[in-house]
């Protein structure tokens, strides 16, 4: 009888979990049945790490890149948090095929980049992303890279993708993770999280260079930035 009383107890909790997300998801990433993990990400990211009502301003409709410093297995969920519109990550093959996550990732729009040297496949899926009207999220360190480590080059995969697609590229400076270095435990140490928008820009075909030294500089904080 007490297990039965337990499976009962789990249950009604995950459904509570459902119904909580749903109240207080924002974008829509196909329906109710994923929707609500939007929702709970937002409030994982108010009420644990503090993160003020910062707005990334994109488009309502139409293609972006959004881009981003990245510190901790924490980021992606700061940047949904920030979004009113479904992002599509580009992540590490390896990562992508892990189980239990694959079928999250894949639903969730996830795309994989094979980080052996050929991020070709990768690169025209999100292209094509892209022209449909839809907006990718990039860390272009390629892995997590803390402001102490030696400097580290950004992948020439987004200032091309934002050249060849014409989108206006958003540039995010993520701050105040307590968890910084750390992947599974960085979303449940508590932080005061801070994120930096900057104006938006658009890449030229015969600039990638400057596009790519332009993320940088705001990624990596080497320049003043605007506060949103």
């Amino acid at each position: 009888m007490t297990w039965l009383i337990a499976i009962i107890m789990v249950f009604f909790f995950f459904i509570g979990l459902i119904v909580l997300g749903n109240i207080f998801s924002v974008a829509n990433w196909g329906g109710r049945s994923v929707n609500w993990i939007d929702g709970l990400v937002r409030l994982l990211c108010r009420i644990v790490h503090r993160m003020p009502a910062t707005q990334i301003p994109l488009p309502k409709t139409g293609g972006a890149i959004v881009v981003a410093n990245h510190v901790s297995g924490l980021d992606p969920f700061l940047l949904i948090a920030a979004s009113h519109r479904p992002l599509r990550f580009l992540i590490a093959r390896e990562i992508y095929q892990r189980r239990p996550l694959h079928g999250l990732f894949k639903k969730s729009g996830c795309i994989p980049v094979d980080r052996s040297g050929k991020p070709e496949a990768a690169l025209r899926q999100a292209l094509r992303a892209l022209q449909a009207g839809e907006v990718i999220a990039i860390f272009p360190h390629g892995k997590i890279h803390l402001d102490t480590d030696p400097p580290r080059k950004l992948k020439g995969g987004v200032a091309r993708l934002a050249a060849w697609s014409g989108v206006p590229v958003f540039p995010v400076r993520i701050d105040g993770v307590s968890g910084e270095g750390k992947v599974a435990l960085a979303p449940i140490i508590p932080s005061h999280v801070q994120l930096t928008v900057t104006e938006p820009f658009i890449c030229e075909q015969d600039g990638m260079a400057e596009c790519l030294e332009k993320i940088s500089a705001i990624i990596e904080n080497k320049i003043s930035s605007e506060k949103a």
